[in-house]
């Protein structure tokens, strides 16, 4: 039987789709197969032949498009000299060039690159990298074992970043398995306390902080921060000001601060990284999804030399955690030809012309539909939040699934989203132009009209 006979039709690849495939997030019994043969640029084509711009990135990682013939190019280089090399006591050159790369793109003071596979993992490594920073220093701190993390948090599916993770539906079956947390007050800016204004939000919410600090800093080994956006949340954005002062705050009180920038690295809020937006440097820093351009799997934790010289010396100080394809070399080749393009194709300066046509599209076409009560927007991110009532911000019935059928109508403009229930979010490639990103805000305007 040759190859072309045995290849399944499109029939045999749904129904073992629905059957073989556990997908994530994802209700099985109601999965309806969506297959992607191919894709460049920012288009999808599946496998009957229809193309679907990439709205949301394929979940948030890819940055210059797909099949880009740099990153396309690195990677089979690599290939030719070695697939993969274990970071267990050993290395090779291209992962030790990405070290050296990401020390010099990341705030200031971040120089030691810790490689894991995924964004859940290198939360996890911060975790416990902060945990035995505080017990084996020279004037150790053993007390501080517990962590800060804000309302409504989102930081991975391992159990340590479920921990310090808030978000009830994906996580409540497994509470019983979970470390506990100090939660601080997610700071919202749609949806205020009562009596706080924008203009107050900011000092309200450090306040919060600051009587959470003073009260446990001696027992909180680092606060987990998502830098400006609460991603899973619903694309929460914080108010001006407030990352710092929370960096401000963990300096004061002698806490270390992890910026988890899984999501809103590389560009994607106009930056090349989030924190730089309010001159904040972090103790550690968590990367992955852009890391590698979105082309191969590959995280980033990134710690400063105060916290690695505190593991040296004995070898009971090391640090024992690790994982089998950590540091790869192909992805690797992936990362850096990505950082290439940064400064080739000045990515960044295209996130700035078109956030601005993004911000014009969303606010004449989509602003006053009677479904939307707020558009929010950093960058390339975007997120539309569907309500019940404009007036009182009164949110959907979730049983009604309006973002999802919103979502499922956009598909026959010839768009792919993914919602966060009820906020539709926008997080396309950073290559994107104007025409697509206009194709994408009337598709959802199509969408709403339908439901």
């Amino acid at each position: 039987m040759d190859s072309e006979s045995s290849q399944p039709d499109i029939g045999q690849l749904a129904e073992w789709d629905r059957h073989y495939v556990w997908h994530a997030f994802t209700q099985m019994q109601d999965y309806d197969p969506l297959v992607i043969q191919s894709a460049r640029g920012c288009v999808l084509t599946d496998i009957h032949g229809n193309e679907l711009i990439d709205a949301v990135s394929s979940v948030w990682c890819n940055v210059h498009g797909h099949a880009h013939p740099l990153i396309n190019a690195a990677i089979s280089e690599q290939l030719n000299q070695v697939a993969h090399v274990t970071s267990l006591g050993m290395s090779n050159p291209t992962s030790i060039r990405l070290a050296q790369r990401l020390a010099e793109v990341t705030p200031e003071g971040l120089e030691h690159t810790f490689f894991s596979g995924d964004g859940a993992s290198s939360v996890e490594v911060a975790l416990k990298m902060a945990f035995q920073y505080w017990h084996q220093r020279k004037d150790p701190k053993p007390a501080k074992n517990t962590y800060i993390a804000l309302g409504s948090a989102y930081h991975g599916d391992t159990l340590g970043s479920v921990s310090v993770g808030g978000v009830a539906r994906f996580h409540e079956m497994f509470e019983p398995l979970l470390f506990n947390v100090i939660r601080v007050e997610n700071p919202n800016t749609y949806r205020l306390p009562d009596g706080i204004s924008q203009e107050q939000a900011t000092p309200y919410y450090l306040a919060k902080l600051e009587e959470t600090l003073k009260q446990h800093h001696e027992q909180v080994a680092a606060m987990v921060i998502e830098p400006l956006i609460q991603g899973a949340a619903g694309l929460i954005m914080q108010p001006e000001g407030y990352l710092r002062g929370v960096r401000e705050l963990t300096q004061k009180y002698d806490v270390l601060l992890i910026a988890d920038e899984v999501a809103v690295g590389f560009g994607r809020t106009g930056t090349m990284f989030a924190c730089e937006q309010e001159s904040v440097s972090p103790d550690i820093m968590c990367l992955a999804k852009g890391i590698t351009g979105g082309y191969l799997a590959m995280s980033a934790t990134i710690a400063t030399t105060e916290i690695w010289q505190e593991f040296l010396g004995d070898p009971v100080k090391t640090f024992y955690h690790g994982h089998t394809y950590a540091g790869n070399p192909l992805a690797a080749a992936a990362a850096l030809a990505s950082l290439d393009l940064f400064e080739l194709e000045q990515t960044l300066a295209n996130v700035r012309q078109r956030e601005a046509e993004l911000k014009q599209l969303l606010t004449s076409r989509l602003s006053d539909h009677p479904l939307v009560g707020d558009i929010r927007q950093r960058g390339l991110v975007a997120g539309i939040e569907l309500v019940s009532n404009k007036q009182t911000r009164q949110p959907l019935d979730p049983a009604l699934g309006i973002g999802g059928k919103v979502c499922l109508a956009a598909r026959e403009k010839g768009v792919w989203l993914r919602p966060l229930r009820d906020t539709l979010v926008i997080m396309p490639p950073l290559s994107i132009n104007q025409q697509q990103l206009t194709q994408i805000v009337e598709a959802i305007a199509y969408g709403l009209d339908q439901v």
